[in-house]
C-alpha cells in the first residue's frame, strides 16, 4: 500500500522483495542444498568413514584419528558407574569427515555448474544460428533496393550510347 508520497511502506517493499521469482528460486535452492547436504553427510559418515576406519584398523575413522588429551574420569557411585569428567578429545577424524563431505559436495556442484554452462552455451549457439539464418533469409527475400535518381540517369545515358553505336 502506498503512503501519501506514493512510496510503499516497509511491509510493501518486503512483500515485493519476497514475491520476486529469484527469491523463491533461491529458497528452493537452499532447501534442496540442505537435503543434498544431509545425503552426503550420511554417505560420508555411514559408508565412507567406517570403510576408511576399517582400512586403518579401527571401527570408525573418528575413533581412529581422534586424539584423547585428557581421558574421561569414571566413578562408581551407589554401585553405578558414572562419568564425572568428560574426556578432552581433539577430533581429527571428525575434521577429516567434514573435509571429505565438502569435497564430495564441491565436486557435485562443479559437475552441475559445468553441465549447466555447457547446456547454456549450446542453447546460445543454437539461438545465434537461428538468428543468423533468419537474417540471411530476410536479406535474400528483401527486394533489391530502388536505384537512386543518379543511377537511373546514368542507366539512361548508357542505353542511349548503346543505341547510337
Amino acid at each position: 500500500m502506498a503512503n501519501k508520497n506514493g512510496k510503499k511502506g516497509f511491509f510493501g517493499e518486503f512483500k515485493d522483495f519476497i514475491t520476486r521469482g529469484n527469491v523463491l528460486d533461491m529458497a528452493v535452492g537452499v532447501i534442496v542444498a540442505t537435503a543434498f547436504g544431509k545425503i552426503t553427510t550420511a554417505l560420508v559418515n555411514n559408508v565412507l568413514m567406517p570403510f576408511i576406519g576399517w582400512i586403518f584398523g579401527g571401527s570408525d575413522m573418528t575413533d581412529v584419528l581422534n586424539i584423547t588429551v585428557v581421558p574421561e574420569i569414571k566413578e562408581i557411585i551407589d554401585g553405578v558407574e558414572t562419568v564425572t569428567q568428560e574426556a578432552v578429545v581433539i577430533g581429527f577424524g571428525t575434521f577429516v569427515s567434514a573435509i571429505i563431505d565438502f569435497i564430495i559436495i564441491a565436486f557435485i556442484v562443479f559437475c552441475i555448474v559445468k553441465a549447466f554452462n555447457a547446456a547454456r552455451a549450446k542453447a546460445e549457439a543454437k539461438k545465434r544460428a537461428e538468428e543468423e539464418a533468419a537474417a540471411a533469409k530476410a536479406a535474400a527475400e528483401a527486394p533489391a533496393p530502388e536505384p537512386s535518381a543518379e543511377e537511373k540517369l546514368l542507366t539512361e545515358i548508357r542505353d542511349l550510347l548503346k543505341e547510337k553505336k
